[in-house]
């Protein structure tokens, strides 16, 4: 076992895999922070009542069902950094996890991936000033690259976690999103059965270093029924999956290379083990929907935000232990909090009504990027998600137009163009991609990522021209 005592940032970051093309410290996984992340004080957060807590079957654990995502932590410019840029706004963190701890969220997911490898240092210190009794630590092994695949490296990259995040042990650990990768059994192997390394944390959980072990799922089936078939000599405690409702059925026309929820949650249910969920919103996608969907759901609650429905329908489902969300804002929080402070259960009637708003929206061919920033930095400087998600706005909105005969043609083209270049400046635009494909390998939804650059860049080119 390696000490990792006096490991330095550049060669952990060197190590996971994310360090190497760094051209600035604009943390990925990270929203930088055009608006307070502050925002009220706690006082002003009004819920409807009491956190809801859903019980771990092995522990008893109580664990409340609005689990903090802390993948885009807000960011603070600052000359201070190694390079310029962004870091982490620490004071920020530290008032979105009082915040979050005072109105009974106590699951706080992070890893050595997040934030270009500061997540877990900035979580650490954040929730390091309450009592270790108070909340739950989630992480996971990030081992990606294959410069962290060998045993010493893995080890390395698992103590650093626990020096970063100031704890002698881990809630839940995860073996980061199996299954992804052209092939998902190789990398599987790779990265957790070659090395030893499953064997080693399976040695750390009976040691009590880890007391809950389970793993993220990205990708390929057959790794996510494999390790399931291995339940019984893993004891897998919890597993981590993507379900919102719309990947309940459509996951693979959505994403070719995802899988439909349902058979994701009803393979764990059949055996017993607590589902942790993420992308309840698909990076805010179903936060951000087309406008007669929006109109669709205010009509039948008015009251309610539009991402209230996704976090609801996550957490109807009884098997589920909490539900993550990312949380940047005191806003995103507040409404958060609205949800699940109590979690009002959707009826067998509004599961059936979002199902139905599941069909209306796959008529809407948007590109399934989550927002989760694994494909950055971009080598020439490219900021790949807010591209794809300018284009993913304006197909909502309608202002992503066939031909010049289109009855909105003209407002359509302004709300695109001007939009691009108010959200992307155009240094990162998609014009600047040469296909180097570097970003693919890291995108957990398989996006052909410079495909899609290359077609937003056409549609701009010809809207600039006014071919289309």
């Amino acid at each position: 076992m390696t000490d990792n005592k006096n490991i330095d940032r550049r060669t952990f970051l060197k190590r996971l895999g994310a360090g190497a093309a760094v051209s600035s410290l604009a943390l990925a996984g990270c929203d930088s922070a055009k608006k307070s992340a502050s925002g009220n004080s706690s006082e002003s957060l009004i819920t409807g009542g009491e956190m809801t807590y859903r019980t771990n079957p092995k522990t008893g654990e109580k664990v409340s069902i609005l689990g903090y995502g802390c993948m885009r932590w807000p960011t603070v410019k600052s000359n201070q950094s190694e390079r310029g840029g962004e870091v982490i706004d620490q004071e920020a963190v530290n008032d979105l996890v009082d915040t979050a701890l005072k109105h009974g969220v106590n699951y706080f997911d992070t890893s050595p991936a997040y934030c270009e490898g500061f997540s877990e240092h900035a979580t650490g210190i954040a929730l390091s000033r309450h009592p270790r009794d108070s909340y739950y630590i989630a992480t996971k092994l990030s081992n990606f690259a294959p410069s962290t695949w060998s045993r010493e490296a893995s080890i390395e990259m698992y103590n650093n976690s626990l020096k970063e995040l100031q704890t002698p042990y881990i809630d839940y650990m995860l073996l980061h999103a199996v299954g992804m990768g052209e092939d998902g059994m190789e990398a599987y192997e790779n990265r957790y059965i070659k090395n030893g390394i499953l064997d080693f944390l399976l040695k750390e959980r009976e040691a009590g270093r880890i007391k809950n072990l389970g793993f993220s799922y990205h990708g390929d089936v057959k790794v996510f029924d494999y390790l399931l078939s291995k339940h019984d000599e893993y004891k897998w405690d919890f597993v981590q999956i993507q379900l919102n409702y719309l990947d309940w059925k459509h996951a693979k026309e959505v994403n070719s290379s995802n899988t439909p929820a349902e058979y994701l949650y009803g393979e764990l249910e059949k055996r017993g083990i607590p589902a942790v969920i993420m992308e309840p919103l698909l990076g805010g996608r179903l936060a951000n929907v087309p406008d007669h969907v929006v109109e669709r759901l205010k009509q039948r609650e008015p009251e309610r935000s539009v991402a209230s429905w996704a976090f609801r329908y996550a957490g109807t489902h009884p098997g589920v232990l909490t539900v993550l969300s990312g949380m940047t804002y005191k806003e995103h929080l507040e409404d958060n909090l609205l949800s699940f402070c109590p979690l009002k259960p959707l009826t067998e009637d509004e599961m059936q009504f979002l199902y139905e708003t599941a069909d209306l929206m796959m008529q809407y061919p948007t590109v399934p990027c989550n927002n989760c920033k694994y494909c950055m930095p971009c080598p020439y400087g490219i900021d790949i998600p807010a591209n794809l998600l300018h284009y993913n706005k304006c197909i909502n909105e309608g202002n992503v137009v066939a031909s010049t005969q289109s009855e909105n043609y003209k407002e359509a083209r302004r709300a695109f163009l001007i939009g691009y270049d108010r959200s992307v400046p155009k240094l990162r635009q998609a014009s600047h991609c040469i296909g180097c494909r570097q970003c693919v390998s890291h995108c957990p939804q398989e996006i052909d990522i410079p495909a899609e650059l290359h077609k937003i860049d056409r549609y701009v080119d010809k809207l600039k021209q006014g071919k289309v």
